[in-house]
């Protein structure tokens, strides 16, 4: 039709060309089909199959296709399927592996704190004892600071403020007066004997923990326990005998101190004091906080007055604004590493919030030498290392349970 409409108006003269349908059929293969006879010297061709042809992928030649799917739709599926889910197990794979890295990070931090605040504490705590002989007053203040502390907190709702009953009260009691007397002891320690030596003697807890729980809730240590606690007690022993800054006063009130600290966990279980959601670790030690303040302030008024007024300060020699400033920096991080310990706790085992305590004291120790220039023999230094071994060896067995005996 094409070629009708082109040439016709440049030769109207020649006839138009009517197009002929041509015909691939041969008459001998149409005659010798219709007759069903096949005819001589013919070879018969037989019918080839109808075939289309498609683009496979991208990496294949092209191949014949006769209408079914050369892959079951089902596998197609699954690969699919498959490469659909691989992305979403990769990125939760990469997501959990960020969490745990930022956990692990965090707790790094909180360990990090937790042994800064009580480097920081007793630093300016022994120097505030050693300039203002009244460790009743320091631990006053110290309470006084945390009570404003979490007052605060909980009036900004920073803190959930919890709902105490009366039972409740009188249940925590106890834990407030060993407590507060186990703050106070330590402190009339520190105002008598070196930093070093208080946190070495501090190391017999463990002692004082077997002793009091053997007596009043019947648990019997394992042998491996017992085994912990004979260096302690001769570590100890070995760095009193050959302390510089010994004296009784500083030693039997940091035993004391270990004694009502020990006696604090035991009635803490003896006592067995309903938690709910609303009381946790930290809202306790925060109650228990409160409590010694009121249990404190009038102790400290009729045995030492008051001696915290700058008026009597000057008196005495002292510069003011250092005694407040080093006894504010002691109190918040005195407040803070115990804070921080509550949330540490919470976030690791006991066995391994024991070990951080016993690599905390070594911190501790090892900072205040440098820091006071405390001298130290190597005999002393060696049952010191004994001590806080045999701490560390406690804080790994004291889980191992006895076995069973068979009948």
């Amino acid at each position: 039709m094409q070629s009708s409409a082109v040439f016709s108006p440049l030769s109207p003269s020649l006839p138009l060309l009517k197009p002929r349908r041509l015909s691939l059929r041969h008459p001998v293969l149409t005659a010798s089909s219709n007759l069903n006879v096949s005819p001589p010297n013919v070879v018969s061709v037989p019918p080839l199959p109808r075939r289309s042809w498609r683009l496979a992928s991208s990496d294949s030649p092209l191949r014949a296709w006769s209408g079914l799917p050369s892959v079951s739709p089902s596998l197609d599926t699954n690969r699919f399927k498959t490469a659909a889910t691989a992305v979403p197990e990769n990125a939760e794979e990469g997501e959990e592996g960020s969490g745990k890295l930022s956990k692990i990070l965090e707790l790094g931090l909180l360990f990090a704190l937790w042994y800064l605040f009580n480097i920081y504490f007793n630093i300016y705590n022994k120097q505030v004892l050693k300039a203002l002989h009244a460790p009743m007053t320091v631990t006053l203040v110290q309470f006084a600071v945390g009570s404003v502390l979490i007052t605060t907190m909980w009036a900004l709702n920073l803190y959930k403020r919890p709902k105490i009953t009366g039972a409740q009260l009188a249940a925590i009691l106890p834990l407030a007066v060993v407590h507060t007397l186990g703050n106070l002891f330590t402190n009339m320690s520190l105002g008598k004997v070196s930093v070093s030596f208080t946190h070495t003697i501090k190391a017999m807890e463990p002692f004082f923990s077997v002793v009091l729980s053997a007596m009043f809730l019947g648990e019997i240590p394992t042998p491996w326990v017992i085994g912990s606690i004979i260096p302690i007690v001769g570590g100890v022993a070995l760095a009193s005998v050959t302390e510089v800054s010994f004296n009784w006063a500083g030693f039997l009130s940091a035993m004391a101190s270990n004694l009502t600290n020990q006696s604090r966990n035991v009635l803490s279980k003896k006592v067995m004091v309903k938690k709910d959601d609303s009381l946790d670790n930290i809202t306790l030690f925060s109650i228990i906080t409160l409590m010694s303040l009121f249990l404190m302030a009038p102790v400290t008024f009729f045995s030492e007055g008051i001696k915290f007024t700058p008026s009597y300060i000057q008196s005495v020699g002292v510069n003011v604004q250092q005694i407040y400033t080093k006894s504010l920096i002691a109190a918040l991080c005195f407040h803070a590493y115990q804070q921080v310990s509550y949330m540490i706790l919470a976030r690791v085992s006991p066995v391994t919030h024991s070990v951080g305590n016993c690599v905390k004291r070594v911190v501790v120790i090892v900072s205040s030498v440098i820091f006071f220039k405390t001298p130290v023999s190597p005999v002393n230094a060696f049952g010191t290392g004994i001590a806080l071994a045999g701490v560390f060896l406690y804080s790994r067995v004291k889980r191992i349970k006895p076995k069973p005996k068979t009948a």
